[in-house]
């Protein structure tokens, strides 16, 4: 198999540690998530509902994502609901997105929400997700992919 192509599988429980080592990567250099969790890997795991996914690169994780349902105080299902007048629970929320910094530049942030949003669309769910606004580097991809801005949430 050819390790120098990003793939995209489901996340396994052996995935775990490897996806906290690249998390702390990833906060140290972009501050993502904001505040650190206590369980690292069980906050990866918890949204993971509707199915959780890893990035292999050069034989290593270098990327993840999660789908699930919308948490109650979760924005993006809320706003998306209400412009388009149906209950928020026909969303699914992608989250827990991230490419580790030694993986950037390879396409890997756009697979893993692709796979999150085949996952959401074969359920009958229409796919959302939050972003810090000032993580303008995520913003733009999600714009590059097509995702609409809905609203700005301090």
């Amino acid at each position: 198999m050819d390790t120098t192509q990003p793939r995209v599988r489901p996340r396994t429980d052996d995935d775990v540690e490897a996806c906290v080592r690249a998390l702390a990567e990833v906060h140290r250099r972009d501050g993502y998530p904001l505040n650190w969790p206590a369980r690292p890997g069980h906050w990866l795991s918890q949204a993971s509902a509707l199915g959780s996914w890893v990035a292999d690169l050069d034989g290593r994780v270098a990327g993840h994502v999660s789908l699930s349902r919308a948490d109650e105080g979760d924005m993006a299902p809320a706003l998306w609901s209400e412009r388009n007048g149906t209950s928020g629970e026909q969303a699914a929320v992608v989250g827990r997105l991230f490419v580790a910094p030694w993986a950037r530049g390879h396409g890997i942030g756009a697979l893993l929400i692709g796979r999150a949003v085949v996952e959401a669309r074969h359920r009958g769910l229409h796919p959302v997700l939050d972003v810090v606004a000032s993580d303008t580097a995520a913003a733009a991809l999600y714009e590059r992919l097509g995702w609409t801005k809905l609203a700005t949430v301090e």
